[in-house]
């Protein structure tokens, strides 16, 4: 668990348009920005290190509070790692990196909290430094990811979550075997075509998948129809399937969620999906989630995601019959790993509990590969991933940088009519090549290509000059 401290960090960011529009929700996403992290840190006997991440600023997903644009939710994603930058810059002693990370999390809730940032978002900025804290030790150490984390070099502990022990959570990495590979889960988004050509059962869509995440607008009446829809083209497939539902929080109660589940029960038309269901995904509000026992719904299986806004999110939720929680590297690394070590302590007691891998379009390069490796880690058998489809290949990214990522993780990428995209072996993610030293990448971006971080220009910095 060598000690380090910052030296710096420089926050980047890179448009990326889509290939089609994504509707999740109450958005349509055609374009947004991806953030990148670069830090510098010193460690503790090894010298200077650099290291990176990258992340979509997705908007109306943190904060899908309807009075704010768009716009206004992806400054409050800048903010957030702005105030992380200073926070983690100010730490002036050495200590392990999940230390850093604890000794600046709470600062970072509270002072998001001031400008009316929500726990969610607050915690994008923290998630994306602490990977690029990871990447820069693990490259100063010279070890990989998975390596690095079976020895728990990051020094995770149990003072986030003092339902755990430190020797569960170090016994627990202690014993994880890197998954050689990962199936992607492919998503139908709310405006994406279902029947024919381009459609759910189309091979050039889905790309062999075996997993199908299909997302709802919260109208019981409308997603059982639509659903019906889906399940008939997915019952063409030549192999068998899997399903999970998101709503996106789109469900306002339990009467309205009842009112789906009793559709999925008892309505014939519907069996090509409720006989492959595996779970259904943070269908109410976070807040109304918080304050809503499943009670009879339970026994469907139901996961939080956007509720995921905090350390202890997942005792809390299992508590109302919760039994599954998402990992996204966007909402922290470390608090995945937590939930992982409670899900693997929970189920020796004989009820399943579990880590689901979900995605906000993970882009191809930093992103994509970070995250996969954390999944991979962690034992998700199979993983949202949305890069792939609603984005171009590495889109706006220079080509000189996407051969380079091509040429150093030949089982992730290949190049298909000009363009360097992610590489699916029949329905899978190797993670072969993510064993490189570092966080599961032996590439950096091409830094003279970015753009500095925009300067938060809506509601956020205009109420700070107040």
């Amino acid at each position: 668990m060598p000690p380090l401290i910052v030296r710096d960090i420089a926050l980047f960011e890179r448009p990326v348009s889509f290939a089609r529009p994504f509707r999740f929700g109450a958005v349509v996403v055609n374009a947004t920005p991806q953030a990148f992290v670069r830090v510098e840190i010193e460690v503790e006997g090894k010298g200077r290190a650099v290291g990176a991440s990258a992340e979509f600023l997705v908007p109306k997903w943190f904060d899908k509070r309807p009075q704010l644009a768009p716009e206004e939710t992806v400054d409050e994603l800048r903010r957030s790692l702005l105030i992380a930058r200073e926070l983690y810059l100010a730490h002036s002693t050495f200590e392990t990196a999940f230390g850093l990370h604890a000794a600046c999390i709470g600062a970072q809730v509270e002072a998001c909290a001031r400008e009316d940032i929500p726990p969610l978002a607050a915690a994008y900025g923290p998630a994306e430094i602490d990977k690029a804290i990871l990447d820069a030790l693990l490259r100063a150490v010279g070890v990989n990811f998975f390596d690095g984390m079976a020895q728990n070099i990051a020094g995770i502990d149990a003072r986030l979550s003092p339902d755990l022990s430190d020797e569960e959570i170090s016994g627990f990495l202690a014993g994880r075997k890197r998954l050689d590979r990962v199936a992607i889960r492919h998503t139908v988004g709310l405006d994406d075509k279902v029947e024919g050509e381009g459609g759910v059962a189309d091979p050039k869509e889905s790309v062999g998948a075996r997993y199908f995440k299909l997302k709802l607008n919260g109208d019981p009446e409308h997603d059982a129809a639509r659903l019906i829809r889906i399940g008939n083209e997915l019952a063409t497939l030549p192999h068998d399937y899997k399903v999970t539902l998101d709503a996106n929080e789109q469900y306002a109660d339990l009467a309205a969620l009842g009112a789906l589940g009793d559709r999925l029960d008892h309505d014939s038309a519907l069996q090509p999906i409720a006989s492959k269901l595996l779970y259904i995904e943070q269908p109410m509000p976070r807040d109304i989630t918080k304050a809503s026992a499943l009670g009879a719904l339970a026994t469907r299986g139901f996961i939080i995601d956007e509720a995921d806004d905090s350390y202890d999110a997942f005792p809390a939720v299992r508590a109302l019959g919760y039994r599954g929680i998402s990992s996204k590297s966007c909402k922290g690394l470390y608090k995945s790993i937590v939930n992982a070590t409670r899900a693997a302590k929970w189920s020796a007691d004989g009820k399943a509990y579990f880590v689901s891998g979900e995605d906000l379009t993970c882009q191809a390069g930093l992103a994509v590969q970070q995250d996969l490796a954390l999944g991979a880690l962690i034992g998700v058998t199979h993983a949202e991933r949305n890069g792939h489809h609603y984005v171009d290949g590495f889109a706006e990214t220079p080509a000189a940088e996407a051969e380079a990522f091509l040429s150093a993780h030949p089982d992730l990428y290949v190049r298909v009519g000009g363009k360097v995209r992610l590489a699916i072996h029949d329905g899978d993610l190797l993670t072969g090549s993510l064993t490189t030293p570092g966080f599961a990448t032996s590439v950096h971006p091409d830094w003279s290509t970015l753009s500095p971080l925009a300067r938060p220009t809506t509601r956020i910095l205009q109420e700070q000059a107040l």
